[in-house]
Order: C-alpha cells, then structure tokens, then sequence
C-alpha cells in the first residue's frame, strides 16, 4: 500500500500487531486510519484486502439491514404500517429469499469485488490514509445518489417497457408483489450487473473525470444505497418515513405501489423522474391523469 507521509512498518504475526507497530510511527493519524493501514499493512496483498473488506462490508450491511424488517414483520404491532396488509411473508418465503440471495452474492457479486481493487488503482481511485474530509465525502455521496437515480430510472423502465427484457431478465425480481427487505437484491444475475452499474460505475466515471475519488467515500455510498434499497422493498409507510420530510424522496411508499402495480414508480431514490414523466404509479397519480384528460377535454370543447 502506497500512502504519502505514512510510514508502513512491516507487517506483524497479527493484525493488532501490526496496529500497534503502525500507531508507534504514524502519531498523525486517527484511530480508524490507523486500523485502515493496519488492515493492508498486515495483509500484505491490496488485492486480497480490498476484496475481503468489500465483501464482508456489503454482506454485513445488506443482511444487517433486513434483520430489523424481518423482526418488525413478527410483531403484530407494526402490521397497521404495513403498506399491503393482507399480504405478510412467511418466514419460509424470507428464509428461501435470503438463501437464493446469499447464493447470488457468492456467484455474481463476489467474482466481480476481486477485480475492484485493480480497476481502483486503473481509474485513480485512492485507497491510501489519511482519509478525506467529511463535507468531500458528503458532497459526492449527494452526486452519486443523483447519477445512480437517473441510471436506475431508464433501465428500470426500459426492463419493463421492453416484453423480452421483462419477461427473461427483470420478472424474478417481480415474484414478490408485496416486497420486504432481504428481497431488495433478489433478482436476475444480469440485472444485479445492470443495475448494479449504476451503484458501481457512477463513482468509477466520476474518478476518472475528476482523480477525485476515496475507496471509503465509495464504501460509505454503497452503504448508503444498500440500506435505502432495502428500506424501499421493505413494504412499511411510517409517520417518520423519510419523505415526509424531504418530500422527494421516494422511499417504501413509492416503490411498493411498483411491485403492486407491476408498472410505473421506476426510480430508485427520489420521485422526480416519475413525476416529470409522468410515470408515477398508484390511485392519487391515476387520479391527476383523469383530471387533466377531462380538463384537456374541456377546453378542446
């Protein structure tokens, strides 16, 4: 690992080892720079130790995330949230779902993470301490939730505007007409790389425009978008849901009128697309459509 004006002792028998030995030396460094280095220090392959951390990162957050929705859907309590409330999964639809989940990220997802790091150090993209400031990492963690949405919205809908894509790519992901969490990332092998694009390879295009870019700022928007994917499926409107207060945010509520519907509400984060399309999807959009066709209607008279 190459980090400017960090000395990198060599590696110990441990990693807290190789910790201690790396805070002797790098006193500038706060205390997760220092585990970060010790990490790669003690590995001793940038390859093997991006692609272990990527993995257990994604796994942990996606699966930790969805434990709480699958508590939530055992408690009777919660069911008065729940957006179809006639429609509560089994704890064998939940289990099945999250084994054929597990099996997608260790036969798609954990194939591609090995060639992260060579295509980090392709594009630019810094794996090094110190780490970048908190307003950088939020600022482009707000452009890439932006370039993703409008990545996620064309494809989606083209998955459904298209018969032979829907029918032979995206349908999977539709087997769930009242989604929950965990099934977030059930779908198609060809529509996890598809869509996946857009999480992934925004960030990529934006390091090699700007040679600006941290692997942390990527860990910490994957993350981000990890857990807002498995919000959005995970079928519950609450009086503290997000667009309450940010109104164009899309959330559970616009997404699971999709899987309701099957169409429209095609947006992965916020709700103009959909709105500025006019493909928003459910009763209070069908609503507005017959009101301006009869306004429409009337001034032609």
């Amino acid at each position: 690992m190459n980090a400017t004006a960090v000395l990198t002792p060599m590696a110990q028998d441990t990693y807290w080892g190789s910790f201690e030995e790396i805070s002797k030396y790098n006193v500038q460094l706060n205390y997760f720079e220092k585990m970060w280095l010790a990490w790669y220090t003690w590995m001793g392959n940038d390859i093997l130790a991006t692609g272990i951390m990527s993995f257990v990162m994604h796994e942990s957050f996606y699966f930790g995330r969805g434990l709480p929705w699958y508590i939530i859907d055992c408690i009777p309590y919660f069911r008065k949230y729940k957006i179809q409330q006639n429609k509560i999964p089994s704890n064998w639809e939940q289990f099945q779902c999250a084994l054929l989940v597990l099996l997608s990220h260790f036969t798609v997802e954990l194939p591609q993470i090995w060639l992260f790091h060579p295509m980090c150090q392709y594009f630019g993209l810094q794996t090094t301490v110190p780490f970048p400031s908190v307003w950088k990492m939020a600022y482009q963690i707000a452009i890439f939730f932006i370039l993703e949405d409008a990545w996620h919205y064309w494809m989606h809908r083209a998955m459904h505007a298209i018969p032979f894509l829907y029918k032979n790519i995206h349908k999977i992901h539709h087997q769930y007409s009242a989604p929950f969490g965990i099934a977030a990332e059930y779908a198609s092998p060809i529509e996890v790389m598809v869509l996946g694009f857009g999480t992934v390879g925004c960030p990529i295009l934006w390091c090699a425009v700007t040679k600006d870019l941290h692997i942390l700022t990527m860990y910490a928007w994957i993350v981000l978008r990890v857990w807002q994917a498995v919000d959005a499926h995970s079928g519950y409107e609450f009086p503290w849901s997000l667009h309450h207060f940010f109104p164009v945010w899309a959330g559970a509520e616009h997404h699971d009128v999709h899987h309701e519907k099957f169409i429209g509400n095609y947006a992965s984060s916020f709700r103009w697309w959909d709105y500025c399309l006019d493909t928003e999807a459910g009763a209070e959009a069908s609503k507005k459509r017959r009101e301006k066709k009869l306004a429409k209607a009337r001034k032609a008279q």
